[in-house]
């Protein structure tokens, strides 16, 4: 799925970047990271590609280069996010489905913190630009779908209430998750850091009905108590 283009581009495509040299990528990667930092600090709407090219050192006609558009560099910074944010490590298979549940939303937790700016500039865009929403919603469904996977499994090994829907449980914890780590990060709503993820995690394991190992209830105490 492509982003529909809301700026200027060229008439030729850029190269793929299999393609190109190395001296190719390195320059390639430093206006993404132009791009972002830019994004970052002036929003996407005022984003210009000449401010893009000074940020990278690179000249106007470099950048097309590389890119069609702005559009298109936010793009694939967009993509980047969404796989950073999505990525999971392997986790140790001994853990409890209460200890895998909180081990995943750590690591969702961190990335979230990574690329909080970015991700304001997403649901920015996300809000006029119906492609690129679709996109973003293309990215949850994934993360929904891998919830909904395991809340079925702990469901076949009598770990979490059969009466549950796994896809709507994966939703409406999705939602909370999000809209709690936006507020708090993005919107810059005040919390204590540690109440407030103990806090996440709990909601989320009394939600499915989840047992906590002893040394997890220890750390985060009893479900519904600080």
């Amino acid at each position: 799925m492509t982003v529909s283009k809301l700026s200027a581009g060229t008439p030729s495509a850029p190269p793929s970047v299999d393609t190109l040299t190395a001296r190719g990528r390195k320059t390639r990667d430093s206006v993404l990271d132009a791009a972002r930092k830019v994004f970052e600090d002036v929003g996407f709407l005022e984003t210009r590609v000449e401010q893009i090219a000074q940020e990278a050192s690179v000249s106007y006609g470099t950048f097309y280069r590389y890119f069609e558009s702005k559009d298109d560099v936010f793009q694939e910074l967009s993509t980047r996010l969404f796989d950073d944010v999505h990525r999971r490590e392997p986790l140790d298979p001994d853990l409890s489905p209460a200890e895998r549940l909180i081990a995943t939303n750590r690591l969702y937790y961190q990335a979230y913190r990574r690329n909080a700016k970015l991700m304001a500039i997403v649901e920015q865009v996300a809000t006029f630009n119906t492609e690129f929403r679709e996109l973003r919603h293309e990215h949850r469904r994934q993360l929904i779908d891998r919830t909904a996977r395991a809340i079925a499994r702990w469901q076949e090994q009598g770990d979490v209430r059969a009466s549950l829907d796994p896809v709507m449980a994966a939703r409406a914890m999705a939602a909370m998750v999000d809209h709690t780590l936006y507020l708090w990060l993005v919107q810059g709503d005040e919390a204590d850091e540690v109440s407030l993820l103990d806090t996440l995690d709990q909601m989320c394991i009394g939600a499915l009905g989840l047992e906590l190992g002893e040394s997890e209830t220890e750390r985060i105490g009893p479900l519904g108590h600080q």
